[in-house]
């Protein structure tokens, strides 16, 4: 661009001399030459801090490894290389035989414990019944006793009948004492098996039940994965952390570029970009600033036993910034996820200049036809 700017001002200069016949000599030529120098440095320099552009921009894309919940032989790879699937979409399965066995008799052992739980169920209320019966007796009894007692009052009964009656009446209400406290043990062990044997073992079956699902392995979201090198007859471990897989989540497409820390006061979010791939010559697609990363990995510092260095401090970093494409166009080309890119930010000032980023942007494009590789 530089070079562009040169070479016309040299023809505006050699066209302003032949038509105004301005001879040369020491004062003419060195102040079109330094005229010229001056001006193509401002434009430059104002078209740098005010459109900055990046050199190393990259189409970020976020994985997730793949991690089996359980450990086990891989029976069978369902998943195909670099070809997409949605979320839900088998990835592959793991011999299911211990943990389906590990089901069954989680399931018997419940059963058995919901069994006993009716049993005692049933002996709570047999025993209720006993309770009230034992409760009718006592109420009989002491309306016995008392009416034995009303009548010794006047002689009718001996003091004997009524002693009698009146260990009766004890014994009867002993019995109803003793059939409550039975009834409040069996309330406490049938609410024992129900609420803490019972609950626990439902636990133990839903995570029997999670490791035997687990053995099939699906996709987290759509997306795909590439690179596959599982194959069956490999053990999959989720200790230590090892992943089998690397599944590319499917997202809209997303630049991250960084630039100089000083065209700070120029990246916005919500600026015009524009953004340019070697993968694809001759073409400029429109972008737009989504965020500026708000901290740099250079001055991250992480609590500690050892103190700062003078070498760690005052590395300058770049700034990073997120941007999103916005030209549809860009599906028709084939790009693969972490392809390089250039990238111009327009800000909102000294537009008049925007035009000289705009061309060397296309010049740059157009250059990535031209390459020797041999």
């Amino acid at each position: 661009m530089e070079t562009l700017l040169l070479l016309t001002y040299a023809a505006l200069s050699i066209t302003l001399f032949k038509v105004f016949k301005i001879p040369l000599n020491k004062w003419t030529v060195p102040t079109a030459v330094l005229g010229g120098i001056a001006l193509v440095g401002s434009l430059v320099f104002l078209m740098n801090y005010n459109h900055p552009h990046s050199k190393s921009g990259i189409l970020a894309f976020v994985t997730t490894p793949i991690l089996p919940n359980v450990k086990g032989l891989v029976i069978e790879v369902t998943v195909k290389a670099n070809t997409p699937v949605k979320k839900g979409d088998v990835l592959f399965k793991i011999d299911p035989t211990p943990f389906a066995g590990a089901v069954r008799q989680k399931k018997a052992v419940l059963a058995a414990a919901e069994s006993e739980v009716k049993q005692l169920e049933m002996s709570v209320e047999r025993q209720s019944a006993i309770v009230d019966q034992a409760k009718s007796e006592e109420e009989r009894r002491l309306q016995a006793y008392k009416r034995f007692e009303e009548s010794s009052k006047t002689g009718a009964t001996s003091k004997l009948s009524l002693e009698n009656h009146r260990q009766v009446y004890v014994q009867a209400q002993a019995a109803s004492h003793e059939a409550n406290a039975f009834l409040r043990q069996t309330q406490i062990d049938y609410e024992s098996q129900k609420n803490d044997t019972v609950e626990q073992l439902q636990a133990e079956l839903a995570r029997a039940q999670f490791d035997l699902d687990s053995t099939i392995v699906k996709a987290p979201t759509d997306g795909y994965v590439t690179h596959i090198r599982l194959r069956p007859g490999m053990m999959a471990v989720s200790l230590p952390l090892r992943p089998v897989m690397v599944f590319v989540n499917k997202s809209e497409l997303k630049l991250v570029a960084n630039f100089r820390q000083n065209a700070m006061q120029r990246l916005k979010s919500g600026y015009h970009a524009e953004v340019l791939f070697p993968a694809i010559p001759g073409r400029v697609f429109q972008a737009e600033v989504v965020q500026v990363l708000p901290a740099l990995a250079e001055g991250e510092v992480q609590a500690n036993g050892a103190m700062l260095r003078a070498e760690d401090i005052g590395k300058r970093g770049l700034v990073p910034v997120v941007l999103k494409i916005k030209d549809e166009g860009i599906k028709d080309y084939i790009l693969p996820d972490g392809s390089y890119a250039e990238v111009a930010v327009y800000s909102d000032k000294m537009h008049h200049v925007e035009i000289m980023r705009k061309i060397l942007l296309r010049m740059k494009s157009w250059e990535n036809y031209i390459y020797l590789d041999h």
